[in-house]
């Protein structure tokens, strides 16, 4: 039941779109070969990632503590010999093509691709079509960032078929472009990032504007369980925007460039210019700030405890000073907290809806499961989906069956379902 997802709650999820990362593996090429007549020379894969606290603290020039999950975007492809991107979706059963020589906005999932194309031809690289076929079990909506993935999966693409290097922050960047100028979504680099770095059992600890970053060691007696609370939000419609004009509102009035300059001190001395609403906004960011700092801390000495503490703060920040909660987010947390084993929980993600994050004992992750989707069921008549995720590795190239590892970079830490992830070699 601990291989990575509490398997029994998984129905949910039902569906020939939605299976394990394995059956993907062996499926996806199958699927190429029925769509294009021609097997996929390149398999290739990003995870969705759960912030394990840092939430809003990215776009501030902040920092963050993310994981990558073993949940991921693939994508099964071969190049064309045009400019041609054809790609279909297994989950939305639509198949959309552009040409990379006329890049044109539309609306749907297909922009994730087509903007990740704009901004890699932006940034002086050359691309080779290609046609394929996606697939993933990232939850849509549930604040684990299945729109970093596809952005990293299609970035992993555009890198096998032109062939140019990977370069994992270079790529962060470019899959944040995309969904900032491209989608629409003011989004930090934090889901890129840990989508295009992670390295397997280990969380990502980045500073988010000079974008290095240490790989931290998870504690090995410790659960990451993602409480979805089947709530969504749209996020370019939400009022994410609104929080960050805030943020940036409150930079101005300190006279930095953003609010990670901005120490406990200077907030209270400076409260007095700043509207009740913007100085709440602040407070969180910088209290956020040093949460993170002390999570990662508490993870190199596997104080669960205290990580568990800084949860609390976390969510309770984020629920009265930042405003992004809902009542799902509130009770699903507050019922975790209560459960025997659990360390601490909070929201996780942009909010105003999706999933929630808790830090519960290993042996107590079963009957923790149980209770929380009950307690819920009863409190909102919402059915939770519950998954215990691994630390997973970042987005790479996945040898195809029989094809062995293809290069160097394929060929180190092995995951534990039993293929080649690249190796730590990305920290900066």
């Amino acid at each position: 039941m601990m291989q990575g997802i509490v398997t029994s709650r998984d129905k949910s999820l039902a569906g020939p779109a939605h299976k394990l990362p394995m059956t993907i593996r062996q499926r996806l090429p199958k699927a190429c070969l029925t769509r294009f007549d021609a097997a996929p020379e390149f398999l290739v894969r990003a995870p969705g990632r759960v912030n394990l606290i840092g939430e809003h603290t990215d776009y501030n020039d902040g920092f963050v503590l993310p994981m990558a999950i073993d949940r991921a975007v693939w994508i099964a492809l071969r190049p064309r010999a045009d400019k041609l991107v054809v790609v279909h979706s297994l989950d939305f059963g639509e198949t959309v093509e552009f040409a990379l020589d006329d890049l044109q906005k539309s609306r749907g999932w297909a922009e994730y691709l087509k903007g990740v194309a704009w901004g890699l031809q932006v940034a002086g690289c050359r691309l080779t079509g290609w046609e394929g076929v996606m697939t993933g079990d990232v939850p849509i909506g549930a604040g684990l960032s299945s729109s970093a993935a596809v952005e990293m999966a299609a970035a992993r693409a555009f890198a096998a078929v032109s062939g140019f290097e990977w370069d994992a922050a270079r790529m962060a960047r470019i899959g944040q472009t995309a969904e900032n100028e491209w989608v629409g979504v003011r989004s930090g680099i934090m889901d890129q990032m840990v989508s295009a770095a992670a390295v397997a059992g280990h969380a990502l600890f980045l500073d988010a504007r000079t974008l290095s970053f240490r790989h931290v060691p998870m504690p090995p007696d410790v659960a990451v369980v993602v409480l979805d609370t089947s709530t969504r939000r749209g996020l370019v419609a939400s009022a994410y925007n609104e929080r960050r004009a805030q943020c940036e509102a409150a930079a101005r009035a300190f006279g930095v460039k953003a609010l990670r300059d901005v120490d406990w001190n200077m907030l209270q001395a400076g409260r007095s210019g700043l509207e009740e609403v913007v100085f709440r906004r602040a407070r969180h960011v910088v209290t956020e700030n040093q949460r993170v700092l002390d999570a990662t801390a508490a993870m190199r000495s596997r104080d669960a405890a205290r990580m568990g503490e800084l949860f609390n703060e976390s969510h309770a920040s984020l629920r009265d000073d930042f405003e992004v909660t809902n009542d799902a987010l509130n009770w699903i947390v507050e019922i975790a907290q209560a459960q025997p084993g659990c360390y601490g929980a909070r929201m996780t993600g942009a909010g105003f809806g999706g999933a929630a994050v808790a830090l519960v004992k290993t042996g107590n992750v079963e009957a923790f499961a149980q209770a929380v989707e009950t307690a819920y069921r009863l409190k909102s008549g919402l059915e939770a989906k519950i998954y215990v995720c691994r630390a997973s590795a970042g987005a790479s190239v996945v040898p195809l069956q029989g094809q062995g590892s293809i290069g160097a970079q394929h060929t180190s830490a092995q995951d534990e379902r039993g293929f080649q992830f690249p190796p730590d070699n990305l920290e900066r």
